[in-house]
């Protein structure tokens, strides 16, 4: 206790003494005459006394309560993340994880762009984007010329996937984790599930050099095999320039020029934000209000549903910032739950480090993903509902229909030695059903409809 804190309870102490004091003479002189007392007993004075003085008291104690409250250690409550020692479960290059924002502002809805940002050193043109098409439609890129981009990522009929658990790459081998979606790949600020991808252009470069998905030697075998073909020569002229020579690196460019079409701004979702009021039905417009005060959007945030997407986005323009606040990984799963045993989700630790217990991951977008199962990292999980259920436990710490199993609310920090408790949220089977419709309503029509038409064949 300060020396301000003592002194304060000594003036109170003060005071009593001589409010109760004071009382006393009132009783027997004033009071006593105006409540009719006179002739009676001192007995009865002093009852009068003792009655008015415990007002002074009660409220005396209260004061001398509240002093030594406030002089006690403060005790507070964490912001909600578990919080992890993450020196030992990332890459040495960092120093922390980023927090998860406590968002106190309205929280502002996007709709996707007609057009994703490019580069300044390598900005999108109509040649360019023929030849990364042509370019990602190759076979001829993978040592045994029989898997291209496009074996993974099929965007003629689907929806960007290839619909397995984990790839297929060259010599029927398996690769260990999921395909992401190749639409609307270019709104993200890093790519591959473990965020090691700067750009499109790094990434385009991943899959012809991986030795499972297709194998080859080198960036420079690549390019050979693209100088092998006579019909790409004057390609790379107009997509670059005359006399421009045929490098890896600029098969990668053209590449992502052409991801950079791969955009979706057509969900029900995008006609909703940008004024149609009956874009989305009763259970989606629940589900979108869940989506944000679950807490959802502290990792699935922006026009791309991803911390890991650019923000700040202007049809044509150069993204004007990252999302650098949020920050582009996750710890995953971040709290203990049947699921992690169920679906073997630790396996793969992603972008953790050697001691690393879980993995860490770049948040995914959620654009189209009622269309793209299975998933997560590992493929593991058919149904979006279940990712849900997933998610919203071991990501939020939610509570589903009272199952306290699921939901955990004691969190540890070994840097402060502290437990702290945090009241999660609590949902039942019809808010999981509504944030469900939410997620659908962020499914593109245009692929929606492909994917009809293919299950009706």
């Amino acid at each position: 206790m300060s020396p301000e804190d003592i002194g304060f309870l000594l003036v109170g102490f003060t005071a009593v003494v001589v409010a109760a004091t004071v009382i006393v003479m009132l009783v027997k002189s004033e009071l006593a005459v105006a409540a009719g007392e006179v002739g009676k007993s001192s007995g009865g004075r002093l009852v009068l006394a003792v009655a008015l003085g415990m007002g002074v008291i009660a409220f005396s104690f209260k004061l001398t309560v509240f002093t030594l409250m406030s002089a006690l250690p403060k005790q507070t409550i964490d912001r909600v993340m578990v919080e992890r020692h993450f020196a030992q479960i990332v890459p040495a290059s960092w120093s922390t994880m980023p927090p998860i924002p406590l968002k106190e502002e309205p929280y502002q809805w996007q709709a996707l762009p007609y057009t994703a940002p490019a580069p300044p050193d390598n900005p999108t043109t109509p040649e360019k984007i023929a030849l990364g098409k042509r370019l990602f439609f190759d076979p001829n890129l993978s040592l045994t010329r029989d898997v291209a981009c496009a074996s993974c990522h099929d965007v003629t009929g689907g929806t960007g996937i290839d619909s397995r658990r984990t790839s297929m790459g060259i010599r029927g081998q398996i690769g260990g984790r999921n395909a992401p979606t190749v639409w609307n790949a270019a709104f993200q600020a890093v790519l591959f599930w473990d965020g090691r991808a700067a750009s499109l252009e790094d990434q385009a470069k991943g899959p012809p050099l991986n030795p499972i998905e297709m194998g080859m030697p080198s960036g420079e075998a690549v390019a050979q095999r693209v100088r092998d073909n006579p019909a790409y020569e004057p390609l790379f002229e107009d997509a670059f320039g005359m006399g421009t020579s045929i490098t890896f690196d600029r098969v990668a460019q053209a590449i992502a020029a052409y991801e950079r079409t791969l955009i979706t701004p057509d969900a029900p979702y995008d006609r909703f934000v940008r004024g149609d009021r009956t874009a989305l039905t009763p259970a989606q417009l629940r589900g979108m209000a869940l989506f944000q005060t679950t807490g959802c959007v502290s990792c699935h945030s922006g026009a791309n549903f991803s911390g890991a997407s650019f923000v700040n986005l202007k049809d044509g323009d150069p993204p004007a910032a990252v999302a650098i606040d949020n920050g582009f990984l996750r710890m995953f799963p971040g709290n203990d739950t049947p699921y992690a045993q169920k679906y073997n989700l630790t396996a793969d630790i992603g972008a953790g480090g050697p001691n690393a217990d879980r993995g860490v991951w770049r948040i995914p977008s959620l654009r189209n993903v009622a269309l793209t199962p299975p998933y997560l990292h590992n493929g593991a999980v058919d149904s979006l509902e279940e990712v849900v259920r997933i998610m919203a436990t071991s990501q939020l710490g939610a509570t589903i229909d009272g199952n306290s199993q699921h939901g955990r609310v004691v969190f540890w920090s070994p840097e402060q030695q502290r437990v702290s408790k945090v009241d999660r949220p609590v949902l039942n089977d019809r808010d999981i059903k509504d944030l469900v419709a939410f997620l659908n309503s962020l499914s593109s029509d245009g692929l929606a409809q492909q994917v009809a038409a293919r299950q009706r064949k």
